[in-house]
């Protein structure tokens, strides 16, 4: 009797099998009893017949409850009307664990209560089509660097100084050596790479003790961001696109089911090919003014101001040469106007906002250390970076996308909360 998953069942149609799994739900109609199971690869129906099987293995259908786990041997058939597709046809059944009091019930549950129990909530459904679709999207995201040839480069968590601003880190004490931070972005440490590889990128874990409280915020994200030498902003922007539009498309291909299961509009990611619009920051100021909202020059765009603009848009659409006064330190200025930074961000389409941030990085060892006494910025925790401008300095740049916020669009979802196990919000770091 060959020991499977339910993901395998299509390949032993026919033949005896052996599951381990849980009890999703069950029902009885006299001499036939129902038991749907799940065993993190999918679902799948068991049916227990009075008179074929032994009287005790049909009997212990009462005692399962929601969530026990037990093992069950069977004979597999195809039934399109089944959960899954298939079913088992039970001859033994062997009761592993009876769970008592299962908290998430089929009922309606507050978010508050579902976020309390979001070690259980994960055996949900929704939950497991959600986190599938971030597990292919972190597989394209890798196909798509490892197929051109960039090499991944593992950036430090704990760092000596700020990247992105100071107002917004999480700091703790090193030893001897005073305080350190929680990384904000892997980037520094990629263009350091990028000297050495030509083409790299980072993947991990960022911390941004930012008090915000939207639905696009989390306190701890993951973030992929690459790093390209000799590249200027307008490649940059052609990376991006491509990179976008290769992980809608892949999440299409593999995993239609699970979008169609969460009701996603499967039609508008179609549209997510190149070319993506490109506007100039002084167009978004326009599109904003014609529908109504009063902009200043010079501001960041706000989350409603990038719903606004991303909702004139059927893709994505990337916003270049913002104002350097909202721009970080290391971002080049455009030598045509010194009030632009070569900056870029992508906004999502459907009003999920940024999803990408980059720019071309300034390479010039005097402007550079000019930037980080502008900005206040220890000389000191910034040498090594000064170096990668006295030693053979090029023309670099790169961007970060925010994977829990590209999950939202992808799957549609009302809050990034419901896009990582196990979220970290200003108000929340249990469970």
């Amino acid at each position: 009797m060959h020991k499977i998953y339910i993901e395998e069942l299509n390949n032993y149609i026919g033949q005896e099998i052996e599951l381990s799994g849980w009890v999703t739900h069950k029902r009885s109609s006299g001499k036939i009893r129902f038991i749907v199971m799940r065993d993190g690869s999918g679902i799948c129906q068991l049916v227990l017949v009075k008179n074929i099987i032994p009287e005790e293995v049909f009997n212990k259908y009462d005692e399962l409850t929601q969530e026990s786990s037990f093992k069950v041997y069977g004979l597999v058939k195809k039934e399109d009307r089944a959960p899954g597709g298939f079913e088992i046809e039970v001859k033994n059944l062997e009761i592993i664990h009876i769970a008592k009091d299962y908290p998430i019930t089929p009922k309606e549950h507050g978010i508050e209560f579902l976020m309390d129990h979001r070690h259980l909530w994960l055996r949900s459904s929704r939950q497991h089509a959600i986190l599938r679709v971030r597990h292919e999207i972190i597989q394209a995201i890798r196909n798509f660097f490892n197929n051109k040839g960039f090499i991944l480069v593992d950036a430090p968590i704990l760092t000596p100084a700020a990247c992105e601003g100071t107002t917004t880190l999480f700091e703790t004490e090193y030893f001897d050596l005073g305080k350190a931070y929680l990384t904000q972005s892997g980037q520094l440490y990629a263009e350091a790479a990028a000297m050495a590889f030509g083409k790299v990128y980072t993947f991990g874990p960022t911390f941004r003790a930012e008090k915000s409280k939207t639905r696009r915020h989390l306190t701890e994200f993951w973030m992929v961001e690459p790093e390209v030498a000799f590249a200027d902003l307008n490649d940059d922007m052609d990376l991006a696109e491509e990179f976008v539009e290769y992980i809608v498309q892949t999440v299409i291909k593999n995993r239609r089911k699970e979008l169609e299961f969460l009701e996603r509009d499967i039609s508008k990611l179609e549209k997510v090919k190149r070319p993506f619009p490109r506007i100039h920051y002084e167009e978004a100021i326009e599109i904003l003014k014609r529908n109504g909202i009063n902009f200043e020059w010079g501001n960041d765009f706000g989350g409603t101001d990038e719903t606004v603009i991303s909702e004139q848009f059927e893709k994505p659409v990337m916003i270049h040469h913002y104002p350097a006064q909202v721009k970080a330190f290391y971002m080049k200025r455009d030598p045509n106007d010194e009030r632009y930074a070569l900056a870029v961000d992508m906004l999502a389409p459907e009003g999920y906002g940024e999803i990408i941030g980059g720019s071309q990085r300034e390479d010039d060892y005097e402007i550079l250390l000019k930037r980080i006494e502008e900005h206040n910025l220890p000389r000191e925790a910034f040498e090594w970076y000064l170096d990668l401008r006295r030693y053979g300095s090029v023309p670099h740049s790169g961007f970060g996308l925010g994977i829990e916020r590209t999950v939202a669009w992808i799957c549609k979802l009302e809050h990034v909360r419901e896009t990582i196990p196990f979220p970290r919000m200003i108000y929340r770091n249990t469970p």
